[in-house]
């Protein structure tokens, strides 16, 4: 068993630096009994939980947002495992740095058989040939990778490298999570040590405007208690005001470029294919607040409102067109409103996918089906030979300006391809 030793000079510098540091920092979990929430992924009976227990860890990769955990599990797992952890953050390391704690990790493997666990903070900052150069290392065993993302490590981590991982993922917290936390910090002596009082409403606003983050929550806190000023002989109390006066704007959780960004833009894309304008604008609402690019949006909208809506209601394209050369025009604020309006004429409007499955449905056919000739009759004529083709009717000199004819090629019939709800058996799209 390796002992570690502290000089009293380490646990001065400690001491010192706890002293200065938020109070998101100063109230991690110490050990996974403090650890809150995260039930499915280190809850009593878990692989993770067994395997930090019994300092058995293999490599990892922990996925999910911002404060749910993720270094702090690392934290945990380096206090309690008797291997040597080693912490490199992607970004400002390179791939010198990978290299030279691979060295130093076989050596150490070499010398006395001490394991290295080697824990990577926003391990998806790292480019391909970085993240290349810690494959043959998991892959031997040289160190145990602890990789932590806020992004989906299936496309933002190297699949190589995902395969020899297993990936634990973390969700936001519940609010009675974030509760719990911020009692917690309350009464903790690493945190107000029971100095202050939190108000009722003053715990709501925080809960709801953390989102699940407990690095949100806690630093609302500590900044609502700094604009504290209890009366003499009051016991200092936390209010709403104080909490409005330490976080005016609230934050709510979106990545232009994760996960959230993509959740949040399908269901606004749902929201309208489901004829629901209030969730529309709600989803909508939330991706200006996150800032998103509004062309972004519009453009989301012009793909609906022919993926979707189609010919049931034709003035839905140009309407989604409108709202893109609005954004361009004006842009944000006011171009808000213009999304809004567009937004909902296309959650009201009349839905059909029947143009979408058409060209899809066509498009499948000519890469998969044989090269059908164009029919004589509809050939160009300035050629020569032509005038032996059959003959072409021209629909002008007809009743109604039509004309039966066939405009297939051979093998082919009419709906084939498009199919509108009106005739049976038509289109339907993907889930």
């Amino acid at each position: 068993m390796t002992v570690h030793v502290q000089s009293l000079f380490d646990e001065d510098e400690k001491k010192a630096r706890a002293a200065v540091a938020p109070l998101a920092a100063r109230m991690r979990p110490r050990t996974l009994d403090e650890f809150v929430g995260q039930g499915k992924a280190v809850g009593e009976g878990t692989w993770l939980r067994r395997a930090i227990q019994n300092d058995a860890l293999s490599s990892v990769v922990l996925f999910g947002p911002a404060g749910t955990g993720k270094t702090s599990l690392a934290r945990i797992v380096a206090d309690a495992t008797n291997a040597h952890f080693e912490e490199v953050s992607a970004v400002t390391s390179g791939v010198a740095d990978l290299r030279r704690a691979i060295e130093a990790a076989t050596e150490r493997l070499a010398m006395n058989g001490r394991r290295t666990i080697l824990f990577i903070d926003e391990i998806h900052r790292f480019s391909k040939s970085q993240q290349d150069a810690l494959l043959h290392a998991v892959e031997d065993r040289i160190v145990v990778l602890i990789g932590a993302t806020t992004e989906n490590p299936l496309f933002e981590v190297n699949a190589p490298l995902v395969s020899r991982s297993r990936v634990i993922e973390l969700e936001s917290l519940s609010d009675e999570d974030v509760s719990k936390l911020l009692d917690r910090a309350l009464s903790d002596e690493r945190g107000l040590s029971g100095a202050m009082e939190l108000a009722d409403a003053a715990r709501e606003a925080i809960v709801r405007s953390a989102g699940g983050d407990a690095r949100v929550a806690l630093t609302t806190l500590e900044l609502a208690a700094e604009c504290v000023t209890s009366a003499a002989g009051q016991a200092p109390r936390i209010t709403l005001e104080q909490v409005a006066e330490a976080s005016p704007s609230r934050i709510l959780p979106y990545d232009k470029n994760g996960d959230v960004h993509y959740d949040v833009v399908s269901a606004f894309i749902k929201s309208m294919r489901g004829s629901d304008p209030d969730a529309a604008v709600y989803w909508l609402a939330r991706m200006l607040h996150g800032g998103e690019d509004p062309k972004f949006i519009a453009r989301r909208m012009v793909i609906l409102a022919s993926e979707d809506i189609g010919n049931a209601d034709s003035q839905a394209l140009l309407i989604a067109d409108a709202a893109f050369r609005a954004v361009e025009t004006i842009g944000l604020p006011e171009c808000r409103i213009a999304l809004s309006q567009a937004a909902i004429y296309l959650a009201l409007a009349p839905k059909c996918n029947a143009e979408y499955v058409a060209i899809d449905a066509a498009l499948a056919e000519v890469n998969n089906g044989p090269a059908r000739r164009v029919p004589n009759h509809l050939r160009d004529r300035h050629r020569p030979g032509s005038d032996n083709y059959a003959s072409y009717v021209y629909p002008h000199d007809h009743p109604a300006e039509a004309a039966v004819q066939e405009y297939l090629p051979e093998g082919l019939s009419r709906g084939d391809f498009y199919r509108p709800r009106h005739l049976e058996g038509g289109a339907t799209g993907p889930e």
